[in-house]
Parts: C-alpha cells; structure tokens; sequence
C-alpha cells in the first residue's frame, strides 16, 4: 500500500501542560478545523480523552459529500502526546500522532500524520492535485486558529517540515 506522511510543527510560548489541555479535549476539534468541512462531533461531551477512546464525527465533506469518520485514540500519554486513528472514513490509512514537548521556554506542537487514499492510481492522482493540498491548507487554518487562540503575534507560515511517500 501506498502511503503519505505529513510532518508539521509549530511554536508556542506556552507552558505544555497549557497547550496539551487544549488539545485533549476533542471538543476543540470543531474550532480549529476549517467551517468549509463541516464537521460536527456526534459523541456527547464531555468525551473522556483516554486510550481506546472512540470519536465519532458526522459530517465532514469531501467534494461537497458527507462522510463519516470515526477515530480511536490508541495512545494518549499527558501531557506529551496522543494519537489517533481512523476506523472509519474516506482514507485507506489515517494515522495522526500528536507530539507536544518542552522547548525554549514554550512549547513545540508536532502533528504527524500518515495516511493511504482508496482507488489505486486514481487515489494517488487526487492525492497529488487535491488530497494534499486540502490537508495543507486544513494544517495552515490550524496552524492560525492556534496562533491567535494563544495570543502568537510573530510566527513562520513555513511550517511544513516535510511530505513523504512510500510504496
């Protein structure tokens, strides 16, 4: 299986424990992903944010079509990190590892995400025109929603350490 890895980091001069607490709340989701998506969390609040916790989101639109999306946390380890995966969605493989550490007085948030598309080359070519330039452009609304909500004035919009391919 062909797979893409999506690598970004930010910056913020915040204590960890500070940021993470945002971060594990899976409510915030909602904020900081893009209106255009359409994406509604289904699990009642408070969802407790623990491995083997199951998120359930209703309608995220790809193309203009809802889909349905379900992720499990399979790691969660305060206030360093947590990840979470796809068990159903529009992805073949959707692997999201987010890191958060100590640095410089603030914090570094590092998501790492790793993912597969369906439909063969098809899926390969989507990915090239449209798939990952979604994904950056959802990071980059991230990335700013997290910039403002922290009260970052300065940062660097280069953010991208790096896409990967494997076969």
């Amino acid at each position: 299986m062909k797979y893409y890895e999506l690598d970004v980091e930010q910056f913020i001069d915040q204590p960890v424990e500070k940021v993470f607490e945002f971060f594990s709340r899976p409510e915030n989701l909602e904020e900081i992903t893009p209106p255009r998506l359409g994406f509604t969390i289904m699990t009642p609040s408070p969802i407790p944010m623990e491995k083997g916790s199951l998120i359930n989101y209703n309608t995220i639109r790809v193309l203009g079509f809802p889909v349905h999306w379900w992720t499990l946390i399979t790691s969660y380890d305060p206030p360093y990190g947590f990840v979470d995966e796809q068990i159903k969605g529009p992805y073949v493989l959707w692997h999201h590892r987010h890191s958060i550490k100590k640095e410089n007085g603030g914090t570094i948030i590092r998501d790492t995400v790793r993912y597969a598309v369906p439909l063969g080359i098809i899926g390969r070519f989507l990915n090239l025109i449209w798939i990952r330039k979604d994904l950056k452009d959802i990071f980059a609304y991230r990335r700013n929603f997290i910039a403002n909500k922290f009260g970052e004035q300065n940062y660097d919009l280069s953010f991208h350490k790096g896409w990967r391919e494997t076969a």
